[in-house]
């Protein structure tokens, strides 16, 4: 399993993440993209040398993922007053939490964080040579992160022209959270490049119960950002006759909301 090495890739997640101390949501924005390009860096030097070409591209890919995530996040806060009032009215409860339940958040996502990223890890320790579904793998996560970029920038443009409406062109008109997709998309790369890397069912465990969390942790933000958009722009026609008819986060797939099964 190579316990040591994953204890070195904890170490590196919990001391990238220990951001969220700072600000609770931190811990899975910040500090998730400090922490996942903190792995793909240690990935990189652990193996140094004899990391398959498809793996160390994949690192590659974490590192990119993980500063544009970050960075994005950092200037969106810096930039935007409209984002910093929600922003703060959406983290100010949670902030006042103890530090007992932090400290857990903080343990919990570190996990996470380096269970996301083990196929990577093990394309280096299992000495795996480079094979067609690492670089299948690796196409998928360089798509996505592609993806996520121009959705963010399209989304930024869209706001900035009109503010008081949801984003509803570009990949936006496609689906409603491409941000979302788009990580869906990139994990499950990363999770293909694991295939015939991953060796017996506890390191195949690791990877899955990453990805499945990640899976999940996606859906749940795109359940709440439909609930935040429904509360303020409901009463609204437009808003409404676009979310009846675009996927909530599934390009094409009729899966149009998350919090009520029928249209608003």
């Amino acid at each position: 399993m190579g316990w040591q090495y994953l204890g070195i890739l904890f170490a590196v997640a919990l001391a990238l993440s220990v951001v969220g101390f700072y600000k609770y949501v931190y811990f899975m924005s910040v500090g998730y993209g400090f922490a996942i390009a903190g792995v793909g860096v240690s990935v990189l030097i652990m193996f140094a040398g004899h990391l398959s070409a498809a793996g160390a591209v994949i690192c590659a890919l974490l590192i990119a993922y993980g500063a544009r995530l970050s960075g994005f996040l950092i200037y969106r806060e810096a930039k935007s007053a409209a984002y910093r009032r929600t922003f703060k009215a959406a983290v100010s409860a949670q902030d006042k939490m103890n530090y007992g339940i932090k400290f857990a958040i903080w343990i919990s996502v570190a996990l996470l964080y380096v269970a996301q990223t083990a196929p990577a890890f093990y394309i280096g320790y299992n000495a795996v040579r480079a094979g067609a579904m690492q670089w299948t793998g690796t196409a998928v996560g360089a798509a996505a992160l592609v993806l996520e970029t121009v959705a963010d920038i399209q989304k930024s443009a869209q706001k900035a022209a009109r503010p008081d409406m949801v984003a509803m062109k570009g990949l936006y008109g496609i689906v409603r959270c491409p941000n979302y997709f788009a990580e869906i998309l990139f994990w499950t790369g990363v999770l293909l490049t694991g295939i015939g890397a991953l060796r017996g069912i506890g390191q195949w465990s690791v990877a899955l119960t990453g990805y499945v969390c990640i899976v999940l942790v996606m859906f749940n933000g795109a359940q709440r950002l439909e609930k935040g958009q429904n509360a303020r722009y409901g009463s609204l026609p437009e808003y409404r006759d676009y979310a009846n008819g675009t996927p909530i986060i599934l390009p094409l797939v009729p899966l149009y909301h998350l919090n009520r099964g029928k249209k608003q």
